[in-house]
């Protein structure tokens, strides 16, 4: 089930961000991979478990299951790839947000038909 979230995001996604070559392909690796393939499956779990008509909810979810787990982020919750726009996570976050949930009520009106 995983793979139709990731399939989604990567189309909906991937594709524009900065770091992809325009076609959903990641051209980052090594020490700069990106945050959001890497922590995916948990990122995925705490979309899905935020019901809200605003992002600030999801915003809180995101730094409290995923950014504190994260290398880049310090002890006091300060990250320097937020602070510099480096983080496709933090910078995409709205866009995926709205992808997971879409998908989220295809599969609902899908196993509801």
């Amino acid at each position: 089930m995983i793979e139709y979230y990731w399939q989604a995001v990567q189309e909906k996604v991937c594709k524009k961000c900065i770091d992809g070559d325009g076609r959903g392909i990641c051209r980052l690796s090594g020490i700069d991979e990106c945050g959001l393939k890497l922590h995916f499956p948990k990122i995925l779990d705490t979309v899905l478990s935020v019901t809200s008509d605003t992002m600030e909810p999801y915003i809180e979810a995101l730094r409290k299951n995923v950014c504190s787990q994260c290398k880049h982020q310090s002890p006091d919750g300060k990250c320097s790839f937020r602070a510099s726009v480096d983080c496709g996570l933090d910078r995409y976050f709205p866009l995926i947000v709205e992808t997971i949930e879409e998908v989220h009520k295809k599969n609902i009106t899908e196993l509801l038909t």
